[in-house]
Protein backbone atom coordinates (compact mmCIF):
# COMPACT_ATOMS: atom_id res chain seq x y z
CA UNK A 1 0.00 0.00 0.00
CA UNK A 2 1.51 3.58 -0.65
CA UNK A 3 2.80 5.70 1.79
CA UNK A 4 0.21 8.41 3.20
CA UNK A 5 1.45 11.91 2.20
CA UNK A 6 3.03 14.87 4.50
CA UNK A 7 -0.27 17.22 4.93
CA UNK A 8 1.36 20.59 3.20
CA UNK A 9 1.28 24.03 4.43
CA UNK A 10 -0.61 26.83 3.43
CA UNK A 11 2.40 29.31 2.68
CA UNK A 12 0.40 31.91 0.80
CA UNK A 13 1.69 33.85 -2.08
CA UNK A 14 5.34 34.27 -2.66
CA UNK A 15 5.95 38.05 -3.84
CA UNK A 16 9.64 37.29 -6.23
CA UNK A 17 9.81 36.71 -9.11
CA UNK A 18 10.92 32.99 -10.21
CA UNK A 19 13.30 32.68 -13.39
CA UNK A 20 14.22 29.50 -14.68
CA UNK A 21 18.06 30.77 -15.00
CA UNK A 22 18.27 32.03 -11.65
CA UNK A 23 21.20 30.22 -9.78
CA UNK A 24 21.60 32.78 -6.79
CA UNK A 25 19.98 31.77 -4.14
CA UNK A 26 18.82 34.66 -1.22
CA UNK A 27 18.16 33.45 2.29
CA UNK A 28 17.95 37.04 4.09
CA UNK A 29 15.07 38.62 5.42
CA UNK A 30 13.03 41.14 5.09
CA UNK A 31 14.29 40.86 1.02
CA UNK A 32 11.87 39.24 -1.09
CA UNK A 33 12.53 35.39 -1.17
CA UNK A 34 12.42 33.38 -4.38
CA UNK A 35 9.87 30.41 -5.16
CA UNK A 36 12.75 28.04 -5.78
CA UNK A 37 14.21 28.54 -2.21
CA UNK A 38 10.83 28.54 -1.04
CA UNK A 39 10.70 24.92 -2.65
CA UNK A 40 13.65 24.09 -1.42
CA UNK A 41 13.61 25.23 1.79
CA UNK A 42 10.63 23.26 2.70
CA UNK A 43 11.62 19.67 1.33
CA UNK A 44 15.22 19.91 2.84
CA UNK A 45 13.08 21.01 5.83
CA UNK A 46 11.07 17.81 5.81
CA UNK A 47 13.59 16.05 5.08
CA UNK A 48 15.84 16.90 7.68
CA UNK A 49 13.43 17.20 10.64
CA UNK A 50 12.09 13.91 9.79
CA UNK A 51 8.87 15.01 8.31
CA UNK A 52 9.70 12.77 5.31
CA UNK A 53 11.42 9.49 6.53
CA UNK A 54 13.53 7.42 4.29
CA UNK A 55 11.77 6.37 1.40
CA UNK A 56 8.44 8.18 1.83
CA UNK A 57 7.88 9.42 -1.71
CA UNK A 58 7.60 13.48 -2.14
CA UNK A 59 4.71 15.16 -3.47
CA UNK A 60 4.76 15.18 -7.60
CA UNK A 61 6.14 17.93 -9.05
CA UNK A 62 2.90 19.14 -10.42
CA UNK A 63 1.33 18.85 -6.65
CA UNK A 64 4.42 21.41 -5.18
CA UNK A 65 3.77 23.36 -8.65
CA UNK A 66 0.07 23.91 -7.39
CA UNK A 67 0.93 24.36 -3.78
CA UNK A 68 3.59 26.74 -4.06
CA UNK A 69 2.72 28.49 -7.08
CA UNK A 70 5.26 27.59 -9.07
CA UNK A 71 6.38 26.96 -12.75
CA UNK A 72 7.36 23.16 -12.77
CA UNK A 73 10.93 24.32 -13.97
CA UNK A 74 11.13 25.85 -10.30
CA UNK A 75 10.14 22.85 -8.60
CA UNK A 76 12.10 20.53 -10.83
CA UNK A 77 15.43 22.88 -10.21
CA UNK A 78 14.96 22.70 -6.20
CA UNK A 79 14.56 18.80 -6.56
CA UNK A 80 17.20 18.42 -8.82
CA UNK A 81 19.35 20.65 -5.78
CA UNK A 82 18.36 18.04 -2.79
CA UNK A 83 19.09 15.20 -5.68
CA UNK A 84 22.95 16.64 -5.85
CA UNK A 85 22.97 16.83 -2.22
CA UNK A 86 22.14 13.03 -2.28
CA UNK A 87 18.54 13.62 -0.12
CA UNK A 88 16.72 12.00 -2.55
CA UNK A 89 16.39 9.81 -5.67
CA UNK A 90 14.70 10.41 -9.05
CA UNK A 91 13.38 6.87 -10.49
CA UNK A 92 11.05 7.17 -13.74
CA UNK A 93 7.40 6.09 -13.17
CA UNK A 94 8.12 5.42 -9.40
CA UNK A 95 8.55 9.47 -8.52
CA UNK A 96 11.05 10.96 -6.06
CA UNK A 97 11.51 9.50 -2.55
CA UNK A 98 13.79 9.99 0.86
CA UNK A 99 17.25 8.74 0.32
CA UNK A 100 18.25 6.10 3.30
CA UNK A 101 20.28 7.87 5.76
CA UNK A 102 23.19 5.48 5.06
CA UNK A 103 23.45 6.86 1.57
CA UNK A 104 23.69 10.16 2.55
CA UNK A 105 26.80 9.99 4.96
CA UNK A 106 28.86 11.81 2.78
CA UNK A 107 29.91 15.81 2.75
CA UNK A 108 28.00 18.71 1.19
CA UNK A 109 30.11 21.12 -0.74
CA UNK A 110 28.74 24.18 -1.88
CA UNK A 111 30.20 25.92 -4.95
CA UNK A 112 30.76 29.69 -4.89
CA UNK A 113 31.44 30.37 -8.67
CA UNK A 114 30.67 34.19 -9.48
CA UNK A 115 31.68 33.53 -13.05
CA UNK A 116 29.63 30.31 -13.92
CA UNK A 117 28.35 30.89 -16.95
CA UNK A 118 30.89 34.01 -17.89
CA UNK A 119 33.37 32.58 -18.27
CA UNK A 120 34.17 29.23 -19.43
CA UNK A 121 36.97 27.57 -17.73
CA UNK A 122 34.62 27.27 -14.69
CA UNK A 123 32.06 24.76 -16.13
CA UNK A 124 34.23 22.33 -16.59
CA UNK A 125 35.81 22.44 -13.04
CA UNK A 126 33.11 21.68 -11.90
CA UNK A 127 32.19 19.09 -13.87
CA UNK A 128 35.50 17.33 -13.15
CA UNK A 129 34.60 17.74 -9.46
CA UNK A 130 31.14 15.83 -9.87
CA UNK A 131 33.55 12.82 -11.75
CA UNK A 132 36.52 13.27 -9.25
CA UNK A 133 36.99 9.25 -8.40
CA UNK A 134 37.15 11.11 -4.73
CA UNK A 135 33.76 12.33 -4.58
CA UNK A 136 31.54 9.81 -4.03
CA UNK A 137 29.60 9.48 -2.00
CA UNK A 138 30.08 13.37 -1.64
CA UNK A 139 27.16 15.91 -3.13
CA UNK A 140 27.66 19.47 -4.70
CA UNK A 141 25.47 22.54 -4.44
CA UNK A 142 25.85 24.59 -7.24
CA UNK A 143 25.75 28.33 -6.98
CA UNK A 144 26.10 30.66 -9.71
CA UNK A 145 25.97 34.10 -7.91
CA UNK A 146 26.18 36.20 -11.17
CA UNK A 147 22.69 36.63 -11.67
CA UNK A 148 21.26 35.78 -14.72
CA UNK A 149 24.25 36.15 -16.80
CA UNK A 150 23.04 39.27 -18.59
CA UNK A 151 25.32 42.94 -19.19
CA UNK A 152 25.34 43.78 -15.84
CA UNK A 153 25.92 40.65 -14.20
CA UNK A 154 29.49 41.21 -12.92
CA UNK A 155 28.58 44.12 -11.35
CA UNK A 156 25.79 42.10 -9.40
CA UNK A 157 28.24 39.28 -8.38
CA UNK A 158 29.73 40.45 -5.44
CA UNK A 159 26.03 40.85 -3.37
CA UNK A 160 25.32 37.60 -5.38
CA UNK A 161 28.75 35.92 -3.73
CA UNK A 162 27.45 36.91 -0.59
CA UNK A 163 24.50 35.89 -0.21
CA UNK A 164 25.11 32.30 -1.80
CA UNK A 165 28.10 32.17 1.37
CA UNK A 166 24.89 33.47 3.74
CA UNK A 167 22.89 29.97 1.79
CA UNK A 168 25.92 27.80 2.20
CA UNK A 169 26.27 28.59 5.79
CA UNK A 170 22.88 27.82 6.81
CA UNK A 171 22.62 24.42 4.66
CA UNK A 172 25.68 23.94 7.12
CA UNK A 173 28.00 22.49 4.11
CA UNK A 174 31.01 20.57 4.64
CA UNK A 175 33.04 23.26 2.59
CA UNK A 176 33.14 25.90 0.03
CA UNK A 177 34.64 25.67 -3.37
CA UNK A 178 35.36 29.31 -3.92
CA UNK A 179 36.32 31.61 -7.23
CA UNK A 180 37.29 34.86 -5.90
CA UNK A 181 35.25 37.59 -7.54
CA UNK A 182 37.52 39.85 -10.48
CA UNK A 183 36.80 42.41 -12.99
CA UNK A 184 35.06 44.69 -10.65
CA UNK A 185 36.47 48.03 -8.95
CA UNK A 186 35.30 46.53 -5.16
CA UNK A 187 36.64 42.89 -5.94
CA UNK A 188 39.12 42.74 -3.05
CA UNK A 189 36.64 44.53 -0.51
CA UNK A 190 33.86 42.18 -1.55
CA UNK A 191 36.43 38.94 -1.79
CA UNK A 192 37.18 39.77 1.86
CA UNK A 193 33.55 39.92 3.01
CA UNK A 194 32.72 36.64 1.59
CA UNK A 195 35.65 34.85 3.08
CA UNK A 196 35.30 36.35 6.59
CA UNK A 197 31.62 34.97 6.94
CA UNK A 198 33.14 31.75 5.74
CA UNK A 199 36.00 31.68 8.05
CA UNK A 200 33.39 33.20 11.11
CA UNK A 201 31.28 29.79 10.00
CA UNK A 202 34.79 27.58 10.45
CA UNK A 203 33.39 26.35 7.02
CA UNK A 204 36.65 24.76 5.24
CA UNK A 205 37.82 26.97 1.58
CA UNK A 206 39.35 25.70 -1.19
CA UNK A 207 40.42 28.76 -3.92
CA UNK A 208 39.50 27.62 -7.78
CA UNK A 209 42.14 29.57 -9.95
CA UNK A 210 43.38 32.68 -8.11
CA UNK A 211 43.62 34.00 -4.27
CA UNK A 212 41.29 36.06 -3.34
CA UNK A 213 44.02 38.66 -1.92
CA UNK A 214 46.17 41.05 -4.22
CA UNK A 215 50.18 39.54 -4.70
CA UNK A 216 52.36 39.30 -2.50
CA UNK A 217 49.34 38.61 -0.09
CA UNK A 218 48.82 35.01 0.43
CA UNK A 219 45.50 33.87 2.56
CA UNK A 220 45.73 30.87 5.13
CA UNK A 221 43.65 28.65 2.32
CA UNK A 222 44.63 25.89 -0.15
CA UNK A 223 44.54 27.15 -3.72
CA UNK A 224 44.65 25.15 -7.25
CA UNK A 225 45.57 26.79 -10.28
CA UNK A 226 47.25 26.60 -13.04
CA UNK A 227 51.17 27.38 -13.03
CA UNK A 228 50.08 31.04 -14.31
CA UNK A 229 53.79 32.41 -13.89
CA UNK A 230 55.55 29.71 -16.75
CA UNK A 231 52.38 29.94 -18.55
CA UNK A 232 53.03 33.83 -19.37
CA UNK A 233 56.37 33.14 -20.03
CA UNK A 234 56.03 29.82 -22.36
CA UNK A 235 53.44 32.07 -23.89
CA UNK A 236 55.88 34.92 -24.92
CA UNK A 237 58.63 32.83 -25.29
CA UNK A 238 56.70 31.09 -28.74
CA UNK A 239 56.34 34.56 -30.09
CA UNK A 240 60.00 35.34 -29.37
CA UNK A 241 61.17 31.98 -30.89
CA UNK A 242 59.01 32.84 -34.12
CA UNK A 243 61.24 36.14 -34.08
CA UNK A 244 58.97 38.78 -32.66
CA UNK A 245 60.64 41.07 -30.48
CA UNK A 246 58.45 43.92 -30.02
CA UNK A 247 55.87 42.62 -27.56
CA UNK A 248 52.94 43.72 -25.51
CA UNK A 249 51.19 41.76 -23.25
CA UNK A 250 47.26 42.40 -22.95
CA UNK A 251 44.97 42.53 -19.97
CA UNK A 252 41.78 43.65 -18.57
CA UNK A 253 41.64 46.25 -15.61
CA UNK A 254 40.79 44.83 -12.37
CA UNK A 255 41.84 41.73 -13.37
CA UNK A 256 42.70 38.72 -10.69
CA UNK A 257 46.28 38.23 -9.35
CA UNK A 258 46.93 35.52 -11.68
CA UNK A 259 47.12 38.15 -14.57
CA UNK A 260 49.74 40.03 -12.38
CA UNK A 261 51.39 36.27 -12.49
CA UNK A 262 51.41 35.86 -15.80
CA UNK A 263 52.41 39.49 -16.52
CA UNK A 264 55.31 38.23 -14.24
CA UNK A 265 55.46 35.66 -16.98
CA UNK A 266 56.05 37.34 -19.66
CA UNK A 267 58.52 40.19 -18.35
CA UNK A 268 60.74 37.40 -17.19
CA UNK A 269 60.76 35.98 -21.25
CA UNK A 270 61.86 39.19 -22.44
CA UNK A 271 64.57 39.63 -19.97
CA UNK A 272 65.49 35.98 -20.43
CA UNK A 273 65.73 36.76 -24.01
CA UNK A 274 67.65 40.18 -23.93
CA UNK A 275 64.61 42.22 -24.99
CA UNK A 276 64.32 45.45 -23.78
CA UNK A 277 61.02 47.54 -24.74
CA UNK A 278 61.46 51.28 -25.79
CA UNK A 279 58.17 51.97 -24.15
CA UNK A 280 55.48 49.91 -21.80
CA UNK A 281 55.06 46.61 -22.57
CA UNK A 282 52.29 46.01 -20.58
CA UNK A 283 48.68 47.62 -21.50
CA UNK A 284 45.42 47.53 -19.42
CA UNK A 285 42.39 48.02 -20.98
CA UNK A 286 39.29 46.82 -23.44
CA UNK A 287 40.28 44.85 -26.21
CA UNK A 288 36.95 45.49 -27.47
CA UNK A 289 37.78 49.45 -27.33
CA UNK A 290 39.37 50.80 -30.82
CA UNK A 291 40.38 53.74 -29.85
CA UNK A 292 42.44 52.38 -27.09
CA UNK A 293 43.19 49.50 -29.15
CA UNK A 294 44.69 52.03 -32.41
CA UNK A 295 47.04 54.07 -29.03
CA UNK A 296 48.76 50.56 -28.07
CA UNK A 297 49.59 49.96 -31.22
CA UNK A 298 50.61 53.38 -32.36
CA UNK A 299 52.75 53.79 -29.00
CA UNK A 300 54.06 50.58 -28.45
CA UNK A 301 54.21 49.36 -32.15
CA UNK A 302 53.56 45.22 -31.47
CA UNK A 303 54.35 42.74 -33.66
CA UNK A 304 53.15 40.16 -31.21
CA UNK A 305 50.80 40.29 -28.24
CA UNK A 306 50.00 38.05 -25.70
CA UNK A 307 46.04 38.28 -24.07
CA UNK A 308 45.84 37.84 -20.44
CA UNK A 309 43.34 35.11 -21.72
CA UNK A 310 41.30 33.84 -24.83
CA UNK A 311 38.49 36.14 -24.14
CA UNK A 312 40.36 38.91 -24.25
CA UNK A 313 42.81 37.90 -27.24
CA UNK A 314 38.84 36.91 -29.33
CA UNK A 315 38.30 40.82 -28.48
CA UNK A 316 41.33 41.94 -29.36
CA UNK A 317 41.15 39.86 -32.84
CA UNK A 318 38.09 41.22 -33.90
CA UNK A 319 38.90 45.18 -32.58
CA UNK A 320 41.95 44.48 -35.23
CA UNK A 321 40.02 42.91 -38.04
CA UNK A 322 37.69 45.39 -38.04
CA UNK A 323 40.45 47.85 -37.99
CA UNK A 324 42.07 46.75 -41.44
CA UNK A 325 44.83 44.95 -39.65
CA UNK A 326 45.85 41.02 -40.77
CA UNK A 327 46.68 38.82 -37.82
CA UNK A 328 49.02 37.17 -38.02
CA UNK A 329 50.83 39.46 -40.66
CA UNK A 330 50.91 42.40 -39.20
CA UNK A 331 50.11 41.33 -35.46
CA UNK A 332 50.44 37.88 -34.04
CA UNK A 333 48.44 37.09 -31.23
CA UNK A 334 48.63 34.42 -28.47
CA UNK A 335 45.94 33.90 -25.51
CA UNK A 336 45.52 31.41 -22.68
CA UNK A 337 42.85 29.16 -21.61
CA UNK A 338 42.19 27.30 -25.27
CA UNK A 339 38.35 27.48 -24.60
CA UNK A 340 35.85 25.58 -26.96
CA UNK A 341 35.75 28.32 -29.45
CA UNK A 342 39.83 29.33 -29.57
CA UNK A 343 39.99 26.95 -32.92
CA UNK A 344 36.61 28.42 -34.18
CA UNK A 345 37.71 32.34 -34.33
CA UNK A 346 38.01 34.08 -37.91
CA UNK A 347 41.75 33.33 -36.87
CA UNK A 348 42.48 30.34 -34.83
CA UNK A 349 44.14 31.16 -32.00
CA UNK A 350 47.16 29.77 -30.46
CA UNK A 351 46.89 29.19 -26.65
CA UNK A 352 47.69 27.88 -23.60
CA UNK A 353 45.96 24.75 -23.01
CA UNK A 354 45.00 24.30 -19.37
CA UNK A 355 43.22 21.16 -18.10
CA UNK A 356 40.15 22.21 -16.02
CA UNK A 357 38.74 18.62 -15.35
CA UNK A 358 41.82 18.12 -13.60
CA UNK A 359 41.52 20.95 -11.51
CA UNK A 360 38.22 19.91 -10.53
CA UNK A 361 39.66 16.68 -9.77
CA UNK A 362 42.57 17.76 -7.87
CA UNK A 363 40.41 20.73 -5.72
CA UNK A 364 38.08 17.37 -4.44
CA UNK A 365 40.84 15.56 -3.78
CA UNK A 366 42.27 18.83 -1.50
CA UNK A 367 39.15 19.42 0.06
CA UNK A 368 38.43 16.05 1.16
CA UNK A 369 42.46 16.06 2.26
CA UNK A 370 42.11 19.01 4.43
CA UNK A 371 38.60 17.82 6.20
CA UNK A 372 40.73 14.65 7.06
CA UNK A 373 43.85 17.10 8.05
CA UNK A 374 43.08 20.41 9.33
CA UNK A 375 46.39 20.70 11.03
CA UNK A 376 48.00 20.25 7.21
CA UNK A 377 50.29 23.62 6.30
CA UNK A 378 48.06 26.16 3.42
CA UNK A 379 49.00 24.66 -0.04
CA UNK A 380 49.59 26.10 -3.84
CA UNK A 381 48.89 23.24 -6.14
CA UNK A 382 49.91 24.42 -10.02
CA UNK A 383 48.84 22.79 -12.23
CA UNK A 384 50.53 22.91 -15.72
CA UNK A 385 49.53 24.13 -19.10
CA UNK A 386 50.28 23.30 -22.84
CA UNK A 387 50.91 25.33 -25.92
CA UNK A 388 48.45 24.62 -28.51
CA UNK A 389 49.82 26.28 -32.15
CA UNK A 390 47.31 27.79 -34.55
CA UNK A 391 47.46 30.48 -37.01
CA UNK A 392 47.20 33.37 -34.94
CA UNK A 393 51.08 33.20 -33.88
CA UNK A 394 51.76 33.21 -37.59
CA UNK A 395 53.88 29.60 -36.68
CA UNK A 396 52.85 28.84 -40.11
CA UNK A 397 54.33 32.21 -42.31
CA UNK A 398 58.09 31.66 -43.75
CA UNK A 399 60.40 34.18 -41.44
Amino acid sequence: MAKQRKPMPNLGSVEAPESARQEMVRVETPRKISKHQVVFDYLHGSIQSGAYKPGDRLPSEAELGTMFGASRITVAKAVLELQRMNLVSRRPGAGTHVQARRQVDGHTFGLLIPELGLTEIFEPICHGMTRSPFARPDALIWGNASGSGGSGARGEAAEGAENMAHHFIAQKVSGVFFAPLELIPDKDAANRRVMRMLDRAKIPVVLLDRCYLPYPERSAHDLVEIDNRRTGYIATEHLIQLGVTRLVFLGEEHSASTVDARVTGFLEALRRHGIHPETEPVWRGSAQDQEFVSRMLNVARPQGVVCANDVTAARLMQSLLAMGRRIPEEVRIVGIDDVKYASLLAVPLTTMHQNCAAIGVIAMATMLERLAHPELPTRDILLPTRLVVRRSCGAHLKT
